[in-house]
């Protein structure tokens, strides 16, 4: 995800300096150094980004799932204990 976010980021940063550039009506050549020493910074912000959101979503899947396994577990228990007390009360 932090690859992607990096690409599409670097992608878009670029669009808005050539836009810009042609909106003043820059040469060309100026709006394009100035893309190449931008797309570093929008790429690495990218990165930053995902790499955030990848973590964010990973450790919320990561604990939605261990309470669904506590949940079952602790379900587990419960119909294991009952069935043992209606063995015991059955002899």
């Amino acid at each position: 995800m932090a690859r992607a976010f990096s690409g599409v980021l670097a992608g878009v940063g670029v669009a808005f300096i050539i836009v810009r550039g042609l909106l003043v009506g820059a040469l060309p050549d100026a709006i394009l150094s100035q893309c190449i020493g931008m797309i570093l910074p929008f790429a690495a912000l990218g990165y930053f980004i995902g790499f955030a959101a990848e973590k964010t979503i990973r450790e919320s899947v990561e604990n939605r799932f261990r309470s669904e396994m506590a949940a079952l577990h602790e379900l587990t228990q419960k119909a294991i204990n009952h069935s043992a007390e209606q063995g015991d009360s059955q002899s």
